[in-house]
């Protein structure tokens, strides 16, 4: 009996093994395609992405890496920028920085075709002596791009600084780097996920009121947000560097848009520390999630989008 026992069990551990080995190779022949979004997304952090040493940045860009994700490829540069080689500091005149997350990054957006590049080319069809660096890094809020600046992009000495707001800047990070499975796994990642859809509410109304407690004066990541968009403020006040706000919306919804709450609360706290102010809604408001989204489910701004938004902050650029 005991025997019995034994060999079922041993039978069904190697059934389940076999069964979770197929569906991985059925999910990553699926996935093959490029078109899931959330798998994708999974796949820049493990190419592209690194546990960063300090705490507070969570992970990092590789140095001088490159990945096809969601068909485009993102490759980055020694200063870990999406982008080519960065032109020495002599060569040219005025450098802008954009600082943001994966809106800024530009994914699923062709590299010739992210607000950076778009701005650069504009500005040197007019004969400026400039170069727009990519700052971009996907997961990261107010608090991440503010401090890596301080600790490895300010020896790029740029003339401008574009901070590329969006609402989720405000949000709390988990600095948590998962575990094997998540990191490994197309399967894992997909049943985490699904299970995150089924346990959290989705919708217009959630997401509302999801933004409604983030903002709310004596929320934590609030109040870290206003300490580090004031701490970059003062050095760049004491370094005579140019500073910009140039205010993301959320894409879902632009017609009828529902966070300009939040649109009015950033521009009296950007205006106040000094930062130029750009809000990038009006640029964006009549396009539907099929005219603007990077592809079906990935709420990200595609190239249009990416154009609309260069449109709009290039006149506040100008010298």
């Amino acid at each position: 009996m005991r025997k019995q026992f034994v060999f079922s069990a041993i039978a069904f551990g190697l059934s389940l093994l076999v069964s979770v080995v197929a569906a991985e190779g059925i999910l990553r022949l699926k996935n093959s395609s490029m078109k899931n979004y959330d798998i994708e997304m999974w796949r820049y952090a493990r190419e592209l992405k690194t546990p960063s040493p300090q705490p507070e940045l969570g992970h990092d860009h590789i140095k001088n890496g490159s990945a096809i994700l969601q068909s485009v490829e993102i490759r980055t540069n020694d200063w870990k920028l999406r982008g080519g080689p960065v032109l020495p500091r002599n060569e040219v005149q005025r450098r802008i920085l954009f600082l943001g997350g994966s809106i800024t990054l530009g994914w699923g957006v062709p590299e010739n075709e992210t607000v950076t590049s778009r701005i650069q080319t504009a500005l040197r069809e007019k004969g400026e002596s400039v170069d727009v660096l990519n700052g971009g890094v996907g997961n990261y809020n107010a608090e991440r791009y503010v401090q890596r600046f301080f600790s490895e992009l300010e020896g790029l000495k740029p003339t401008d600084i574009v901070v590329h707001y969006f609402l989720r800047d405000a949000e709390q990070l988990d600095p948590s780097a998962g575990n094997w499975f998540l990191r490994n796994s197309e399967l894992a990642v997909t049943i985490w996920i699904a299970a995150n859809r089924v346990l959290h509410r989705s919708g217009e109304t959630s997401l509302i009121e999801h933004y409604q407690k983030v903002y709310r004066d004596d929320q934590p990541g609030f109040i870290e947000m206003q300490r580090q968009l004031r701490e970059l403020a003062d050095y760049a006040k004491k370094n005579n560097i140019h500073l910009y706000f140039a205010m993301m919306p959320d894409v879902h919804n632009l017609k009828n848009y529902p966070f300009g709450f939040i649109h009015d609360k950033m521009r009296a706290i950007a205006q106040a520390d000094g930062y130029k102010y750009v809000d990038l809604l009006p640029a964006l408001s009549n396009l539907s999630p099929e005219q603007i989204w990077a592809m079906p489910g990935d709420p990200h701004p595609n190239a249009l989008g990416h154009k609309l938004m260069a449109d709009a902050i290039l006149p506040v650029l100008d010298p």
